[in-house]
Parts: structure tokens; C-alpha cells; sequence
């Protein structure tokens, strides 16, 4: 109530007694003392009525829903209500507001990537975001409330919640969840209160083990070339004249196809780091599948040396929407792993089909096969069935995994069907999207 409310009552008031007092002098006066007083009497109990039912209709309104409109009302009743009316619609207006804020405040914690506890000073769940009840096996409609130890029941957690100590972060594998490993970080706020924010790490972590595990095989790999190389250069080097001419020649062709191993290895290692990091692919171009696959088969007959009977089927050629570039060395990859696990007398097929459906590229050999237990690690890098024969053949363990990534750029898949002992066959299988119109 404001003090113009007040001072509208009070003035009322005496207004109406003064108004009242100033009657009951006049019917006094006119009718005699006791007529006067009767007067004055029924005046004030009219006055107070009216009050009374003014006051009876303000705190019947304050029963009512916030929102209600206030009771009208007349005189110095009518200025209090209007009063109250202002502040009550203010005060709405501001609760309104407040909602509104808190509303969005909610929708923008369950949009978070992250997940979001909110605990109390007895370290129960206050609030939760969906990312948390998925991170941490919850659920909002039965655990709010509950200490989360109670819940998440692994002793490293209990421990850093407990700790005090909140500078670093937690990394947690879930026990809810195989596979999921969390980044747990404890925030203090309020009167003992925390926020525990959890964020899903396991596809970093996962990124991180391959890391390590391409710097360990790329080192391994360019090990063994330079081991060769540097050990021949030593040989030559401390003993020239003590090796005749044909010995020197067989060393430094040795360390030559070594040094070549060594270069087909880190083009590669470039050809695949440009694939997987994302790097935009080249202008798409009309490849002439005819005319590539000639080429490829050309290039598999030069590396067969003549070991193998190498063939070429092209069942209804066309149009391919593609890298030139990219495409070549996909089926160029896919023929040569057919010569390098065939053995000499072999047979390797290299085909090409176009149906309704699409379009293959398929490549058969006749050679030693592969068992199943290795073929969905197959696109794996460094990946090999028979080390021994694959650095014998001059293979990076590459290869496979610039198919995989050259074919998903283009849309197409990789099939592999293969019998240990009897050889196998390697699919390029593209939609039909990915062929143009002759």
C-alpha cells in the first residue's frame, strides 16, 4: 500500500465523520438532540459497513489466483483497489518474466552438449539435464532427490567428489555404458552446493589410441627400410674393395628397392592424411571408365611381369562422376593386392558391370585367400593377414584404407568375399547417382 493509498483513506475517513458530525449538528439543531444523535449513529454504521464489505471483498481477492482482477469498489476503497491493482499486475508481470527467463535458462541446459548435476550440500540431485541421466544411467523422474553416490557407484567418482579438490577433471569409464568414457568436472557454487558437468571424450580418446598406435607403426615401418639401407651403406662403405662388382650391384639394388619402399610409404601416408582429415574433394569430372580400366589393367600386367594371366571384362561401360585421380588409384590399389597375394600361375580378374541398380568394379584372384576372422579389419591401416608376404610384395598396409576412404567420397561401398586357400574377390559397388549419361 502506498502512503497516497494511505492518505486517501485517512482523508476519507474524516471526511465521512467530519460529513457525519456536521449532520448530526444540523438534524440536532432542527429536530432535537436525540434525533441528531440517531442520525450520527446510523451514518457511522453505514460508513462501517461499507468498509467492512470493502475489506471483505480485498481478502476474498487475495484468495484468488494470481492474475485475478481486484474488486471494484468507490470512494477511497476504489483508490486502494486501483492501487493494489498496479502493484499486483507489476508484480505478475515480473513473476512472468522470471518464468520466462527461467524457462529458457532450462531449455538452453537440456541443449548442452554436456551433461549438467546439479547437487545439493548433502550431495543429493537437485536437477539434471537429459545429456546427465545418459551419461550416468539416471532417470529425471525417480532420482531427483537421491544422493548420487547412491547411484553412481563407482569409488574413483566417489573419491573426487569427495576430494574437495576440483582443479582438474575426472576421466571416468562409465560402468553404465561399454565404451563410454566421461570428462568430469566438480563446480562449487552457492552454500555448499556443486554442478557436476560430464562430457562425452570417448571418440577422442578413441582418436588418441590411434594416434599413438599410426606413430608406432609408421616408425616400425620406415625402421625396418632404413635399418637395410643404413646396413648395407655401412658394408660398402667399410669395405669397398673387399666385395666384387656383382655383390656391390645386388647391395645397392637391395638398398634401392628399400629406399622405393620407404617413398611409396609416405605417399601414401600423405594420400591418406589428405583423406581423412576431411580435404575437399577435387572437381568432379567425366571419367571415361573404358579408357581407366584399360590403363589399370596395362599397369597390373607390368607388375605381374608376366607371373600371372591378368584379364579385363567390361560388361556395358559408361560415365562415372568422379576424381579421375582418386578413381584410378582405388582400382589401381585393389588390382595390385590381387598380384601381390597370387601366386605365380595365378589368375586375376578385373571387371566391370553396369545394371539398373548402379554400377561394379570387381577384382578376382586366384590366390591364397583370406580367412574370416580378418576381414572386417581388412581397411584397418598398417593392417596385414601375412606380414612376411605383404614387405616381401613391396606393400605400405595402406592400400585398403585409401579404397575405403576414396570409394566413401564417391559415394560407393567395399565388398570383400574371400576363401582361405582359393582367392578372393574385391567389390567397388556405386550408386546409380554416380553415372552420367553417354
Amino acid at each position: 500500500m502506498t502512503i497516497r493509498s494511505v492518505r486517501y483513506i485517512w482523508v476519507g475517513a474524516l471526511a465521512t465523520l467530519a460529513l457525519l458530525a456536521v449532520a448530526g449538528l444540523v438534524v440536532a439543531l432542527v429536530a432535537g438532540t436525540q434525533a441528531g444523535l440517531l442520525a450520527v449513529v446510523a451514518g457511522l454504521l453505514l460508513a462501517g459497513w461499507h468498509h467492512l464489505r470493502s475489506m471483505q471483498q480485498l481478502a476474498l481477492w487475495t484468495r484468488e489466483p494470481i492474475g485475478t482482477p481486484v474488486p471494484r469498489a468507490h470512494g477511497v476503497w476504489g483508490f486502494l483497489f486501483a492501487d493494489l491493482g498496479r502493484r499486483a499486475k507489476l508484480a505478475y508481470d515480473m513473476r512472468e518474466r522470471l518464468s520466462a527467463a527461467l524457462e529458457r535458462f532450462r531449455d538452453a541446459s537440456q541443449a548442452m552438449p554436456d551433461g549438467v548435476l546439479y547437487l545439493s550440500e548433502h550431495e543429493a540431485i537437485e536437477w539434471m539435464n537429459r545429456k546427465a541421466e545418459q551419461h550416468f544411467g539416471l532417470d529425471h523422474a525417480s532420482d531427483l532427490g537421491v544422493p548420487v553416490t547412491n547411484l553412481v557407484r563407482q569409488p574413483e567418482f566417489g573419491r573426487y567428489l569427495a576430494s574437495g579438490y576440483y582443479a582438474e577433471p575426472l576421466v571416468l569409464v562409465s560402468a553404465r555404458r561399454k565404451g563410454l568414457t566421461l570428462l568430469v568436472q566438480v563446480i562449487p557454487f552457492g552454500d555448499d552446493q556443486k554442478m557436476v558437468v560430464s562430457r562425452d571424450i570417448t571418440q577422442i580418446e578413441k582418436l588418441e589410441t590411434m594416434r599413438r598406435d599410426f606413430v608406432a607403426n609408421v616408425s616400425h615401418e620406415l625402421r625396418t627400410p632404413l635399418t637395410v639401407v643404413s646396413g648395407f651403406l655401412e658394408t660398402l662403405m667399410d669395405g669397398w674393395d673387399d666385395f666384387p662388382r656383382e655383390d656391390i650391384a645386388r647391395f645397392l639394388k637391395l638398398a634401392h628397392d628399400q629406399s622405393t619402399r620407404m617413398q611409396r610409404l609416405i605417399e601414401d601416408l600423405l594420400t591418406l592424411s589428405a583423406l581423412e582429415t576431411g580435404a575437399p574433394a577435387p572437381a568432379e569430372e567425366r571419367v571415361d571408365v573404358a579408357g581407366l580400366l584399360r590403363e589399370v589393367h596395362q599397369q597390373t600386367d607390368l607388375l605381374s611381369g608376366g607371373r600371372h594371366e591378368v584379364t579385363l571384362e567390361i560388361e556395358g561401360d559408361g560415365v562415372l562422376l568422379g576424381s579421375q585421380k582418386e578413381l584410378h588409384s582405388a582400382f589401381a590399389n585393389l588390382a595390385s593386392n590381387a598380384v601381390r597375394y597370387t601366386p605365380a600361375g595365378g589368375k586375376v580378374r578385373l571387371l566391370w558391370k553396369r545394371d539398373a541398380e548402379g554400377a561394379e568394379f570387381s577384382v578376382e584372384d586366384t590366390g591364397i585367400g583370406i580367412a574370416p576372422e580378418h576381414l572386417p579389419r581388412l581397411t584397418e591401416r598398417f593392417y596385414r593377414v601375412d606380414l612376411g608376404r605383404s614387405r616381401e610384395t613391396g606393400g605400405t598396409g595402406l592400400g585398403l584404407a585409401i579404397v575405403k576412404h576414396i570409394l566413401s567420397r564417391h559415394q560407393a561401398e567395399l565388398k570383400v568375399d574371400s576363401s582361405l586357400g582359393k582367392g578372393s574377390r574385391f567389390s567397388a559397388r556405386f550408386p546409380r547417382a554416380r553415372l552420367a549419361q553417354t
